[in-house]
């Protein structure tokens, strides 16, 4: 006899799923440079930073902590590397830069809750679900997410930097699965990266959704997610879930 599908435990990407930063990091970089007597282009600063965080996440990825690398020290790296690839090579120069932006990341008020997020987390909790984060965020999230009013959702939060490995990593949920006392048949998973969230919350037998923006989807992600598990906003979740219960029989 069949029945019916009872999700026990919800994980949760965190950034540009729940929560995204209030400005873009080129503005945010060329802001803080202005006041440090340094003037360069947010668009050139954007277009460095995206090169500068692809180069830096190859060569020491999870923040370099197999490096020796704290998650600070490869954050400033990164400002430094960023600079330099936007025009000013002055490490000297840009070092105080660094040290303010890591700080200012570090504050709630640099960030922003995404539209529908709260509702949708406290929509999760009243189903009776057990909640938490799974994120390849460093040490700073659990104070940001206090900040925003979020953390108190959460069961607990998991980061890629205390795991000490990032998602798509098999470990990283299945210490979720752990702590949560759940078997993957019973948990899903929230994000809106394919590779990290989407396929990697399935790779250990999780259910999981898709959040997707208005862009235009890449075709190999559009043909392996079926529509009901994609989000075009987090207040589709709740219904999708209720879809998914209703029509996922468990034996």
């Amino acid at each position: 006899m069949a029945h019916r599908l009872q999700l026990r435990l919800l994980t949760w990407d965190v950034k540009d799923t729940l929560i995204k930063l209030r400005r873009p990091v080129g503005e945010e970089y060329a802001s803080k440079a202005r006041a440090h007597g340094l003037v360069v282009e947010a668009t050139a600063l954007e277009q460095a930073f995206r090169q500068a965080y692809k180069a830096q996440s190859h060569s020491f990825p999870n923040y370099g902590l197999s490096h020796g690398l704290t998650s600070r020290q490869w954050w400033t790296e990164l400002v430094l590397h960023t600079f330099h690839l936007a025009g000013v090579s002055d490490a000297q120069a840009t070092t105080p830069v660094a040290h303010q932006l890591y700080e200012d990341f570090s504050r709630p008020c640099s960030w922003q809750v995404l539209e529908g997020a709260e509702a949708t987390l406290k929509g999760c909790r009243r189903r009776g679900l057990r909640l938490a984060v799974v994120s390849n965020f460093d040490q700073r999230l659990e104070d940001i997410l206090a900040g925003l009013g979020l953390r108190e959702h959460f069961d607990f939060v998991l980061t890629s930097e205390a795991m000490g490995c990032p998602k798509p990593d098999p470990q990283i949920f299945r210490e979720a699965l752990r702590l949560a006392c759940v078997e993957p048949g019973v948990a899903a998973h929230v994000g809106d990266s394919y590779l990290c969230d989407y396929q990697g919350a399935r790779a250990v037998g999780m259910h999981s959704f898709l959040v997707v923006g208005p862009e235009p989807l890449d075709t190999s992600v559009r043909d392996s997610v079926p529509k009901e598990r994609m989000l075009p906003s987090l207040s589709h979740l709740l219904p999708a879930l209720d879809l998914m219960e209703t029509s996922s029989p468990t034996s």
